[in-house]
């Protein structure tokens, strides 16, 4: 069976299409990228502008299409934190559905964190034992962790790298207040929200998912000559500094850095050192599979049924 996993996330409408059925790996066969960053276009009442929805007509018009063209039997879609928070989102996703004739849902961020950690343990598999994962997405992070395919205990706070960038770093290159009180920010959450379960972990196996972490797993691997694959605790330390003190520019021109990504990577960066930080964690593993992957692991669950 050919499936269309379409996400409608903060930073970007993505299609995925994969040949998947129950007890096989999901194959890619092809995949459509288009970077809004929905956050960008909120309001002061926190919906989403005229502006913004006329972009994300067109750029599900164009993942549909596309899915047509490979012959999808079945597109799953799915709207993460930009959409999920935003005021007018319900009636947003309500005119997609019936323009486009799909069922886009709203995940909810305990949702979230439970696909991508199911992602996370197939790929690992049972001998990875209890594992623990992180998520930076554009608007939320997530947290997860357990010993089976569900997790134990899971969180969601809204400190995704996107929002935390427009609502702390306007300046070019930031200034040391903007940085600290962002830091301060991060800190503070965490210590508030955090669930014991999380914060007490025992994990054997620390995972991170999310274009954020990979980009930062590739920069710690340029600058320090780590392990693409691996974030350092220590790399971030030393990664955070150079980065506050770049442009836009200076940071869109280091390898693997995309431009739409630059201005909020020193976000992301943040908000991975506080959370290890507050973990006790050194060092986490990037996965390749996270919510995407994830979303087709329980359908392919529930076909089986």
């Amino acid at each position: 069976m050919r499936l269309g996993v379409l996400d409608l996330g903060s930073n970007t409408i993505h299609l995925q299409v994969v040949d998947a059925h129950p007890g096989a790996r999901p194959s890619p066969t092809t995949n459509q990228k288009v970077e809004l960053r929905l956050t960008d276009y909120l309001n002061k009442s926190g919906e989403i502008t005229e502006a913004g929805i006329a972009l994300l007509h067109q750029a599900i018009s164009d993942a549909v299409q596309h899915a047509r063209e490979f012959k999808t039997d079945e597109i799953l879609a799915f709207a993460t934190s930009a959409i999920r928070d935003a005021k007018n989102g319900a009636q947003i996703l309500a005119d997609l559905n019936n323009e486009f004739g799909i069922e886009v849902n709203i995940l909810s961020g305990d949702e979230e964190a439970r696909m991508t950690f199911l992602a996370a343990r197939r790929w690992y598999g049972w001998s990875s034992g209890q594992l623990l994962v992180i998520d930076i997405g554009g608007g939320s992070l997530e947290i997860a962790i357990g010993d089976d395919e569900s997790p134990e205990a899971t969180i969601s706070l809204p400190l995704g790298a996107a929002r935390l960038t427009r609502e702390y770093l306007e300046n070019d290159p930031y200034s040391n207040k903007e940085i600290r009180g962002l830091e301060s920010r991060v800190k503070d959450l965490l210590i508030q929200e955090l669930p014991e379960e999380i914060f007490d972990h025992a994990a054997d196996h620390f995972v991170a998912t999310s274009k954020t972490f990979r980009t930062l797993a590739r920069l710690g691997a340029h600058w320090f000559k780590g392990d693409p694959n691996v974030l350092e605790l220590s790399a971030l330390m030393m990664m955070i500094p150079k980065l506050s003190e770049m442009t836009n520019k200076s940071r869109a021109d280091l390898p693997g850095v995309s431009a739409s990504r630059a201005k909020q990577i020193t976000a992301g960066a943040i908000v991975a050192r506080s959370v290890m930080e507050r973990l006790q964690i050194t060092q986490v593993e990037i996965c390749p599979w996270a919510l995407r992957e994830g979303i087709v692991l329980r359908w392919l669950d529930w076909m089986e049924r």
